[in-house]
């Protein structure tokens, strides 16, 4: 994944063709095979693509529904790369899954990825027994990228009067705030594959501006006027990671001095929407139950940690898993022959219990 990453890289700075193009041909899979266990149908919710996988086995009763949020740092994935991992979950939880083919930046700027997220969501939501799928019992769920629209989606749905309440929302090592890449974890596995740090600020910044010149100011804090570092301080803070996690490659960072230029072209990254970390307790508070799933091996471990406390401070119960041997974008890796990793299968396995058990 470095040599990929490295070579998409150097592509684009002699001018042969995008990041974000090769790294989608790369990753591109082909269509698979017809499953003895599922129907699998591509679909539209409203206009976004969506894939549906719905088990063959019948049920005595309505199904639950998973709406999910593929990753790629929102500049690459497609249902395709996230196809096994979404045919495992149907099966074993014996629940319908419905994977949002969502637009990617840079070409489509936010809010596009989110827009297109929430209107699948609630055409799900509002057509559930279309799909056998029982209105009280919708899950939304995604991994990296794919989680934080997972909870930014989940944010907005559970404030939402009209809709039915979801029942619970899965986040696979979710990125949730572009406000301080020097937490514990960024410092430790900064450069482990196959996401490093410099990698998750390249994304946020494609993903915003389609720019990536600020990327060292942004790494190194300069984008984050004081007040609003002193704002969400209660909620972003090394302080709430717990000791365990810190004993080893972290050092206390103070941000290079601030620069408003930098603040101005990015300050979405401070905005809630951008952030579901810093979302408004009211908000938090409505939230549904939560599985978090976080990999030591992973640059956005200390993200889960954090959002993980934020829920669990405001009266939401969470069922924590914690890959020890696992690093960023495992579960993609759990039935890969040569590169099948058994923290892959464990984290699903996992993931797949707490759907059983709701």
């Amino acid at each position: 994944m470095t040599t990929i990453y490295t070579v998409g890289k150097g592509l684009e700075k002699m001018g042969i063709c995008h990041f974000h193009t090769y790294m989608r041909f790369v990753l591109h899979k082909k269509k698979h095979k017809a499953d003895p266990k599922l129907f699998i149908k591509n679909l539209q919710f409203e206009k976004v693509p969506v894939r549906v996988y719905e088990p063959r086995a019948p049920s005595a009763g309505l199904r639950k529904g998973i709406i999910f949020f593929h990753g790629g740092g929102g500049v690459f994935g497609s249902v395709d790369t996230h196809d096994n991992v979404c045919r495992y979950i149907a099966r074993e939880s014996e629940a319908v899954v419905a994977s949002v083919e969502y637009r990617l930046a840079p070409e489509n700027k936010p809010p596009a990825q989110y827009e297109d997220c929430l209107t699948a969501a609630i055409h799900f939501m509002r057509n559930s027994e279309d799909y056998t799928v029982d209105p009280t019992r919708i899950i939304t769920a995604g991994d990296s990228a794919g989680a934080y629209l997972a909870a930014i989606v989940t944010q907005t749905l559970s404030s939402s009067p009209n809709l039915p309440k979801l029942r619970a929302q899965v986040l696979m090592c979710p990125f949730v705030q572009g406000l301080d890449f020097n937490l514990p974890s960024y410092q430790q596995y900064c450069r482990i594959p196959i996401l490093s740090r410099e990698e998750v600020a390249f994304f946020a910044l494609q993903w915003l501006k389609g720019d990536t010149s600020m990327l060292k100011p942004a790494l190194e804090g300069a984008h984050i006027p004081p007040e609003i570092r002193l704002k969400y301080r209660k909620w972003l803070s090394p302080d709430n990671i717990p000791k365990e996690f810190k004993v080893k490659g972290y050092k206390p960072h103070f941000p290079t001095e601030y620069r408003e230029d930098i603040y101005k072209q990015i300050k979405q990254l401070c905005d809630p929407v951008a952030a579901p970390l810093i979302a408004d307790d009211a908000i938090v508070c409505q939230l549904p139950e939560t599985f978090l799933m976080t990999c030591e091996y992973d640059v956005l471990r200390d993200d889960g940690l954090l959002y993980k406390k934020r829920l669990e401070d405001c009266g939401v119960p969470v069922t924590w898993y914690h890959g020890e041997n696992a690093f960023h974008g495992i579960i993609n890796l759990f039935d890969s022959g040569m590169l099948t990793f058994p923290a892959g299968k464990k984290a699903l396995d996992n993931i797949v219990s707490f759907l059983r058990g709701l």
